[in-house]
């Protein structure tokens, strides 16, 4: 279930608020200028391709590139059978910006996005039908897991602008992973 979890980053350990709430979570996040939504489930072959997937999704990706200007959606997909997983999930693990929005909807799967602002830390575990836009110049980092399970529809509005601006901090480390909170798969 999505869940979100709002930390003080001087006390790592422990989250002060804890919600599975679609409309807390939205609210919460909202305050902090983060869209989140929940998108119908649309009925998808295990084996859809990336025209498949944006094509049963065209209406939802059409709106947001209308609302926000973005230029182009693709999909990325990662399985616990491939052999890049650990780069793939250490590649984003450390916090960093970038200079456009962030923007993924879940169509299968989940993944932790932590967000920092000021000095709390909200840990969102996106799951399917989920859509979070990160404003750009947002501090966060991504948790995969051990073992991703995901597809993701990514919206652009320049793909170039989406590289990663890394902090330097080391907030990252300080903060419960993805097993410990959802569990190893």
């Amino acid at each position: 279930m999505t869940t979100l979890r709002i930390y003080n980053e001087q006390q790592p350990d422990q989250p002060d608020v804890v919600t599975e709430s679609t409309a807390e979570i939205q609210r919460l996040l909202g305050e902090q200028g983060v869209r989140f939504e929940q998108w119908p489930t649309r009925d998808l072959p295990a084996d859809a391709t990336q025209d498949d997937i944006l094509d049963a999704y065209a209406d939802e990706v059409a709106k947001l590139k209308a609302e926000c200007g973005f230029q182009t959606a693709d999909v990325v997909s990662l399985t616990a059978d491939n052999p890049n997983k650990d780069a793939a999930r250490k590649k984003f693990l450390d916090e960093h910006t970038h200079s456009e929005d962030e923007v993924r909807f879940f169509v299968r799967g989940q993944g932790l996005f932590y967000l920092h602002f000021g000095d709390k830390v909200y840990a969102v575990l996106c799951q399917k039908n989920d859509l979070i836009s990160v404003p750009d110049g947002t501090r966060h980092w991504f948790d995969m897991g051990p073992a991703p399970e995901f597809t993701c529809i990514r919206l652009f509005s320049n793909p170039d602008g989406w590289v990663a601006s890394f902090t330097g901090e080391d907030i990252a480390s300080q903060l419960p992973r993805y097993e410990r909170l959802v569990g190893a798969a």
